[in-house]
């Protein structure tokens, strides 16, 4: 790790902010402690980082003895994933979100929207338990947005067998399949959804969130819909 700027103190807390209080770094832990091992997966977890930086940061944490690198494929390609080190951080992640979630001012936090990165987070938190065993397509508009970036949509792929994971994919450009329900709202009702600082029911009485198509996926969306982590630490009332 760098060690210009360090703090020069003998304290854990010292030793430890120096390797992971570095711009990124949390964010890259993060991705990493919820599955992401692939360059590009991490990429889009952090997308308004550059892929240089996040090359670094990767070196440096493998340096520092937290992420090691593995063939995943058997085919050459390196992934990442976390050491024992690593792991042992999933606390302090999980802490510093939970505290996040309940001391930041809700509407500071929604003012940092990005449809890519609420999306991709939905892809990877989606319960698939109330979703129908055959494909599933569920289409995201958000008619605020630049024509490039209003359309998202989700595929669930179908269940095989007794297996309980699903595949999951996510796409901004039109994948060709039949839409089993339409998702319409704007980009701060949704990420407010996902955060846990409402619910699809209260939007969808005021009129922000509109929901059309199969009777089975609109009733169970609050359920499907895979919610942030840390939508359950609200913690002291906000303001609106």
């Amino acid at each position: 790790m760098e060690t210009r700027g360090g703090y020069a103190q003998f304290c854990p807390v010292a030793m430890a902010a120096e390797v992971l209080c570095t711009r990124w770094t949390p964010l890259l832990v993060r991705e990493l402690i919820a599955g992401s091992t692939r360059f590009n997966d991490l990429r889009r977890g952090v997308p308004r980082m550059s892929p240089a930086l996040l090359s670094k940061r990767l070196r440096e944490l493998e340096q520092a003895g937290i992420v090691e690198r593995f063939d995943g494929s058997g085919s050459g390609v390196q992934e990442y994933r976390l050491t024992s080190a690593g792991l042992d951080l999933r606390g302090i992640v999980e802490g510093l979100g939970n505290w996040g979630q309940r001391w930041v001012e809700t509407q500071l936090s929604l003012k940092n929207l990005d449809p890519s990165l609420l999306m991709w987070d939905m892809r990877r938190n989606l319960d698939t338990t109330p979703l129908p065993s055959r494909r599933c397509t569920i289409q995201f508009l958000y008619p605020e947005l630049p024509a490039a970036r209003q359309n998202w949509w989700l595929l669930i792929e179908p269940s095989h067998g007794d297996e309980p994971m699903r595949e999951t994919d996510l796409c901004s450009s039109d994948p060709g399949f039949e839409v089993d329900l339409y998702v319409e709202s704007d980009l701060r009702t949704m990420t407010a959804i996902w955060m846990g600082f409402t619910t699809v029911a209260n939007e969808l009485r005021t009129d922000q969130l509109r929901i059309t198509g199969q009777p089975r996926l609109r009733e169970s969306m609050q359920r499907w819909l895979g919610l942030s982590p840390f939508a359950k630490g609200k913690g002291p009332p906000r303001s609106s």
